[in-house]
């Protein structure tokens, strides 16, 4: 390992010297602990007694060769501080960890599973010019075997489950919450004690590896969640763990988060070479695809609070971080959920940038989701809600968010926050995914939303699957996989997602109807999309569309298939001089390819 690069936070690959290392004669323990007196490795090997580890290279690293230590066993860190004070800890750098609330950490072979994915790794882009429709889960509340919260399918039988699911659906990446190990169910994995392991809740290092895979042989990207700003508060983690301050900041002022966990202090080398280590890890090992990383408003401000400026070390950090990882990895996706207004999260390093790929848009999630919660009486005030986001929307790289964030803790599901009873909801969440899928930006849609989930997203409980035995969510379920399918197979969709070329209101000053029109453009298509969001009829709409000789329906939000009103849409519209004459149903959309007029010479 280069130990200057390590120490001045400038390395990617500590991993590969610190943990447990099988050789073929047993196995080599190494860890980082400059506070310690003593370290002891205790495990299954040495029937849980101690082997006294030496000092290495500076002294501030322990290591030890254990020759009856094998793949599978159990090991933990036994370490001493200065005032003599002893805690059992796992390895910070550790590839597998035992279940809660056990922790100790596991021996694995990382060179033991023989990935088949070589075309994939191949032709796998960042998708700024393709489409990028990513589902996200948990990993344990999609499907379970049992109504028992702590019964879970492994990763290798999620993927039999799953890989039929985001095919027949139109979805081609999966987004998966945090599957580092973690000792809270409740946490969601966002309070972290094993940055390396993956967590034993669903399998091994190689089921994992089997899962993503056959994502890749089917066509399917995986992005995985990673949270670089704090960590679980567990003694027996990365806190104090050499009986001193080494991965959190000394005082509670800015060491304590808003969750109750430990922030990273990104000013010392050692953190930042830890985190950069990790994040490219999953990345090389387990040929993920992309990491979204939590939470960076909080790494950017201090505790996430522009008010008290910004924390430039971990801003620094982030930024060399992307540079590296990008460098190594030039096709992973790097996504960051922020929701501040800082400049320039998406732009290169060099052009002054954070060097992410995409930024969620948080600001169109809060505008739009507020708009459908309101009366339609009162939609025509809140009009310009859903033209906002295109004022603001090339400052950076957006990528348009419905996460598991939306949907618990008494925010409402998706299907629920659209406004009126039971049967308004249905038309307006079609219209509403319409609007989405229309306006630029990447999608994400989390587990559950394509089915017209009532009930909050809870960890303990699979998705209730028994609501497709009710025509009205079947419908909505059927709308939501043509939407998909239609978006993955129309480039004017995404291809000019980030030009302002591949945008154009056609309308958007329809206050009190509540009607708006835009187009989409790719280099050899363009869409019309028409929305209106009142909740009574309108007829003699006027659309012009320049250039345009007819419009031939894509897909209708009202087509009676979907649970709307229309038994037989109209699927063609003549336009004379570029204008056609439309009428809307409340709450409702439409999709038209445009057919342009023919020109003479």
């Amino acid at each position: 390992m280069d130990f200057y690069g390590f120490y001045t936070g400038k390395i990617f690959n500590a991993y590969q010297y610190l943990g447990a290392h099988p050789d073929g004669h047993g196995v080599t323990f190494r860890t980082f602990a400059p506070g310690a007196s003593r370290i002891a490795l205790i495990g299954e090997f040495n029937g849980w007694q101690e082997y006294d580890m030496e000092k290495a290279h500076d002294g501030h690293f322990w290591e030890y060769h254990a020759q009856d230590a094998q793949v599978g066993m159990m090991y933990k860190y036994r370490i001493y501080g200065k005032d003599g004070r002893c805690v059992d800890h796992c390895d910070p750098y550790g590839f597998g960890m035992e279940l809660r609330p056990n922790a100790a950490s596991i021996v694995r072979d990382l060179d033991a599973y023989k990935f088949q994915d070589r075309k994939w790794m191949q032709s796998r882009s960042d998708c700024k010019k393709k489409p990028l429709n990513i589902y996200e889960i948990h990993m344990g509340s999609f499907r379970k075997p049992s109504c028992q919260a702590d019964d879970w399918y492994t990763y290798e039988e999620m993927a039999d489950i799953l890989i039929p699911y985001l095919k027949e659906n139109g979805y081609n990446y999966l987004e998966v919450m945090p599957l580092n190990e973690y000792p809270c169910d409740e946490s969601w994995g966002y309070q972290s004690t094993g940055f390396f392991s993956p967590t034993s809740r669903y399998g091994t290092a190689d089921q994992l590896m089997a899962l993503i895979d056959r994502c890749h042989q089917n066509e399917i990207g995986v992005i995985m969640d990673f949270v670089p700003v704090h960590f679980a508060v567990d003694d027996y983690g990365l806190s104090n763990y050499d009986g001193t301050a080494l991965y959190e900041y000394p005082h509670n002022a800015v060491g304590v988060s808003e969750w109750g966990s430990c922030n990273f202090m990104h000013s010392r080398g050692e953190v930042r070479s830890f985190l950069q280590s990790a994040a490219n890890y999953w990345l090389s090992e387990y040929h993920i695809d992309g990491i979204r990383m939590d939470a960076i408003s909080r790494a950017i401000y201090w505790q996430g609070d522009p008010g008290r400026g910004v924390n430039m070390n971990a801003v620094e950090f982030l930024k060399y971080m992307n540079e590296g990882l990008k460098m190594l990895h030039p096709t992973a996706i790097l996504a960051a959920e922020d929701s501040t207004s800082y400049p320039g999260v998406t732009k290169d390093v060099s052009a002054g940038g954070l060097g992410f790929d995409y930024k969620w848009d948080m600001g169109w999630m809060n505008d739009t989701l507020d708009y459908f919660r309101t009366a339609p009486q009162y939609r025509s005030t809140d009009y310009h809600k859903l033209t906002f986001s295109m004022m603001y929307y090339y400052d950076d790289q957006f990528l348009l968010p419905l996460s598991h964030d939306e949907v618990v803790h008494g925010k409402a599901t998706i299907l629920q926050k659209m406004h009126g009873d039971y049967d308004d909801k249905f038309p307006q969440a079609r219209a509403f995914y319409m609007y989405m899928y229309a306006h630029p930006g990447k999608k994400l849609n989390f587990m559950g939303n394509e089915i017209g989930h009532f009930r909050e997203w809870d960890e303990k409980r699979e998705q209730d699957w028994n609501l497709l035995d009710y025509p009205a969510h079947q419908s909505f379920h059927q709308f939501i996989m043509d939407l998909n399918c239609l978006y993955l197979e129309h480039p004017a969709l995404y291809e000019m997602d980030y030009e302002t070329e591949g945008f154009e209101w056609l309308d958007c000053h329809a206050e009190t109807d509540c009607t708006y029109a835009l187009e989409r453009r790719s280099k050899k298509e363009r869409i019309v999309a028409v929305f209106h969001f009142s909740a009574t009829a309108q007829e003699a709409y006027k659309l012009t569309v320049p250039g345009a000789q007819k419009l031939e329906l894509l897909l209708s939000s009202e087509a009676a298939c979907y649970g709307g009103t229309l038994e037989h849409p109209q699927t063609v519209l003549a336009l004379k001089d570029g204008t056609c004459s439309l009428s809307f149903k409340p709450f409702s959309a439409a999709y038209y390819k445009v057919v342009p007029e023919k020109t003479t010479r």
